[in-house]
């Protein structure tokens, strides 16, 4: 291709200009349009299917549910979990408006998990408080996303361009008014100018080379190569917590996470290979990567996610959200080693470094509404440092920005000359060196680099190594060659992590401390050093062109934090950090000496048939981007080609027009299964937005009879759902052939507190029925016959139940009888149906069962001694189990002690 003259840019404008279409980016677009303003989105691939949510979401790490948390709370465990080194007031946005915010997506049509009485199913994972809300059919979120983008009221303010990547943001007189970059498909080149600017692009997931050496197998989504970050700091921003990277346990050999957040609430945890649990330290911490790395190195290891013990109804509920909400090929890649949940642990590793607000501390430096230190620039999401931030958080931060942002109007000055040639010059430099070093071969060294030079664990000499190398690959990056418009996005690319590689590694040499466990461990400096380093550490460009780095001290907090006394004061200015010398082993004139005697330093699943070839299919994709009504629509709802109508039920459930529920409902009768099965998705899918009315009822409970259990099934989890049926519409499927159809029966009965209906279950032959039956029951009367259940696991669910609706005699007594079951998961639940009894007999019985072989029981032991804090026997028996050999008896313990 040509380079364009840079007077030929296609010039846009508009009031707020978001850059990235992911998580935060598109919450940020939509808050700023509902303000008034005219909202350019730009997204270098579609905003369709980009970011991290692209693939879906599990569940969420940090939901603060009124009720289940507290806002206090959860900043008190996040200033912990970073070491003290927190902005209070930005954490403190994501715990008060984090709930708003789930009850907003849950308008927009995305799901969370709801028990049957209508509440979030809100799990312990975290060693202290419930944070973690599931959202087993997440995969569609970001489906959901675009749909609210393109509604027509939103159209009129959004415009979207796709396959559009800036390069630059663009200042004038100190402030943020535009970026310039360019067309990935077309390479022509593109200039905005704009009254605010929204940095939304991500992390730097693809800093570290990942084990595989595969340059896009990486942990983060492989389009997030810290664009953002570089961005910011040649507009003269500041960046914060660099040094602090982010690490992960993951699967060995696949670049997707274990998901311990996902099996934690099947039961599942992680051990060393002898199947002992290790971590002693809170999940959501560095150190908790220092304890994993330490045991995985160990002759204790390998490590693995512990999944081979459980049930099989948890097992293929672990496999329905794991192979697909989380990773398509995940089921495939087990299947290929001939590994089964069942049969086979999962093995687990550690994944390559990045920078990542969102899951560590590195990122771009914002204040409670997301501005940076450039007046108009904002960062949002995994880019700002906001310290643990995950999904909730950068919605919550997206939102800020685009609120704070709709306060400006379009720059309406010329843009800067130089910053505008600059920027062209970065993109179209590969077209002069057309034959030169191509961009995989280049990133690849770079890349290696880092993981030889700045991984963890860090020292001066290999930091410093990096520095000399990084600056050297300046010239390597600029004889790149490219040829393409596509090829240029790669060279641009490689800049940008160039920049975060050398932002990493300078800071990494500032902090001359450890810090923050595996995230930031220096060998030469490997204590921390709180009088001089409770600082955060910036870094911004210099008039020079060089980083310079400022010590900032931590404010005082706004909830106290006992182990943490931040005294605030003046900033220290570091100015540049120069590296050591490593240009030779010691001083070039000395002979060499003995060395000291050292010691050892402690796409979801496919389930489609043959593709169609109708030209209808085109016909209806055409339609779908004129947001059509459902009468529009209706004919290919009714096509002879069962792909047509297939694709005509995904056009509904990504328009949702007025109509969608009755329509879908009525598609719930197609003859073919695959529509069926399609339909029947989407209703699950959209079940938040559709309006109750009685035309979607009626068919939804004409669907009660049809032949197809999922169809069955289906109908009665909506109607649950949207309190559209009652008693007498859900009991007759407690005589269904179908277990899950009688599962959805008992939760539906339990909605509407027909509970003589579910007791009567109780009896059910299938035992996946009577668990759920036990966990819907609200008086120990009503379990009593559960308690005596012939299998162990119906046993287990009913004395688990104990806890939460009371535990009287004589109760008590068969829940103490039942510490001495031959099965731990009986054992566990009476444990735990202890902690709800007098405590003058559950005392002593939890006590013994401290000394329980299994570690389960006497996990379960350790949390009912917890709820009965007065009494003087049960903080003895709690102050032995802090020695227990397992740790999560160990740190639950331990939180007998802990200040309140």
């Amino acid at each position: 291709m040509q380079i364009p003259a840079v007077t030929d840019a296609q010039e846009l404008s508009c009031d707020v200009l978001v850059i990235g279409g992911g998580t935060a980016g598109t919450m940020a677009a939509l808050t700023a349009a509902e303000q008034g303003r005219d909202v350019l989105l730009l997204e270098k691939a579609h905003v369709r299917h980009s970011g991290a949510l692209a693939m879906g979401m599990d569940g969420v790490n940090n939901a603060v549910i009124p009720g289940r948390a507290e806002p206090d709370d959860y900043v008190a465990e996040i200033t912990r979990a970073n070491d003290g080194i927190v902005d209070q007031s930005t954490v403190r946005q994501t715990a008060t408006r984090g709930f708003s915010m789930v009850q907003r997506l849950e308008s927009y049509g995305v799901k969370f998990e709801k028990d049957e009485h209508g509440e979030y199913a809100v799990r312990q994972v975290h060693r202290s408080g419930s944070y973690v809300l599931p959202m087993p059919e997440g995969k569609d979120v970001k489906k959901v996303l675009y749909r609210q983008l393109r509604r027509r009221e939103m159209r009129e303010r959004i415009r979207i361009e796709n396959r559009v990547m800036p390069v630059r943001v663009l200042t004038a007189d100190g402030r943020a008014v535009g970026a310039a970059g360019f067309n990935t498909r077309t390479g022509e080149f593109v200039t905005v100018r704009a009254g605010a600017v929204i940095l939304a692009t991500g992390p730097c997931g693809r800093l570290g080379l990942p084990a595989s050496g595969y340059l896009y197998g990486t942990y983060e989504n492989p389009t997030n190569a810290g664009d953002g970050y570089s961005m910011a700091y040649h507009a003269g921003a500041e960046l914060t917590g660099i040094e602090c990277f982010q690490i992960n346990p993951l699967m060995k050999d696949y670049n997707g996470p274990a998901c311990a957040y996902v099996a934690n609430p099947f039961g599942g945890y992680q051990v060393n290979r002898h199947g002992e649990r290790f971590v002693d330290s809170d999940y959501w911490s560095g150190q908790m990567m220092s304890e994993f790395a330490a045991e995985l190195a160990s002759d204790r290891g390998p490590v693995y996610l512990k999944l081979s013990h459980l049930p099989e109804e948890s097992i293929s509920a672990l496999e329905n959200i794991l192979h697909s909400t989380e990773r398509p090929t995940r089921g495939t890649f087990h299947a290929n080693r001939g590994h089964d949940y069942r049969t086979h642990d999962v093995e687990m590793h550690i994944s390559e470094i990045g920078l990542c607000g969102g899951h560590s501390a590195s990122g771009v430096r914002v204040d409670d509404h997301a501005r940076t230190t450039v007046p108009g620039l904002y960062a949002a999401g995994d880019l700002a440092c906001v310290p643990h931030n995950y999904m909730i958080g950068a919605f919550v931060f997206g939102d800020l920005a685009g609120a704070d942002a709709a306060r400006f109007r379009a720059y309406e000055g010329e843009l800067p000359t130089e910053q505008v040639q600059d920027a062209h010059e970065l993109i179209y430099h590969p077209l002069r060196n057309p034959d030169g070093p191509p961009q995989p071969q280049v990133e690849y060294k770079l890349r290696r680099f880092v993981n030889d030079y700045v991984a963890p664990p860090k020292s001066g000499a290999r930091l410093s190594l990096a520095v000399d190398h990084f600056e050297r690959m300046r010239g390597e990056i600029d004889e790149m060659g490219a040829q393409t418009p596509h090829e240029l996005m790669r060279c641009a690319e490689v800049h940008f992590i160039r920049d975060c590689a050398e932002m990493a590694a300078r800071s990494s040499l500032a902090r001359t401390e450890s810090r923050w466990g595996l995230y930031h461990e220096r060998t030469d400096h490997p204590k921390r050093d709180d009088d001089v380093w409770l600082h955060h550490l910036d870094l911004h460009k210099s008039p020079a062109g060089t980083m310079e780095f400022t010590a900032r001290p931590v404010e005082p907090y706004l909830v106290p934090v006992e182990e943490f006394t931040p005294v605030g004061g003046a900033s220290r200015h570091l100015g540049e950090v120069h590296p050591e010398q490593v240009a030779t082993a010691g001083q070039r004139d000395l002979a060499p000496v003995g060395s000291p005697t050292r010691t050892s330093s402690t796409e979801t699943r496919d389930t489609t048939t043959a593709a169609s070839h109708s030209p209808r299919l085109l016909e209806l994709l055409t339609l779908i981007e004129e947001e059509p009504e459902l009468p529009l629509l209706q004919p290919f709802l009714t096509d002879p080609d069962p792909a047509v109508r297939r694709a005509a039920v995904a056009a509904l459930t990504e328009t949702v027009p007025a109509g969608t529920g009755p329509a879908l409902a009525k598609t719930l009768a197609d003859p073919d299964p695959g529509v069926r099965g399609a339909a029947a998705a989407s209703l699950r899918e959209l079940v938040e937005v559709l309006p109750p009315g009685p035309e979607l009822g009626s068919g939804l409970h004409a669907a009660l009879a049809h032949v197809d259990a999922l169809v069955r099934a289906t109908a009665l989890d909506v109607l649950r759902a949207l309190r559209l049926g009652d008693a007498a519409a859900y009991a007759p499927a407690l005589a269904d052939p179908d277990i899950e159809v009688r599962i959805a029966s008992v939760r539906a009965l339990v909605s509407v507190g027909a509970l003589d209906a579910v007791a009567r279950a109780g009896a059910d032959q299938a035992r996946e029925v009577r668990v759920t039956v036990a966990r819907g029951l609200d008086t120990p009367q009503a379990l009593a016959p559960l308690l005596s259940d012939a299998d162990i696991l119906v046993r287990a669910a009913a004395f688990t139940t104990l806890a939460s609706v009371g535990c009287p005699t004589p109760y008590d007594l068969a829940a103490e009888d039942a510490l001495a079951a031959p099965s731990w998961q009986v054992r566990t639940g009476a444990a735990t149906a202890l902690g709800a009894a007098d405590p003058h007999r559950a005392v002593p019985a939890l006590s013994k069962a401290l000394g329980d072989p299994n570690a389960d029981v006497r996990k379960a032991a350790v949390l009912a001694l917890l709820r009965h804090p007065a009494h003087e026997d049960a903080r003895t028996a709690l102050a032995t189990a802090v020695l227990d050999p397992d740790a999560d008896v160990r740190a639950y313990a331990a939180r007998a002690a802990a200040p309140a």
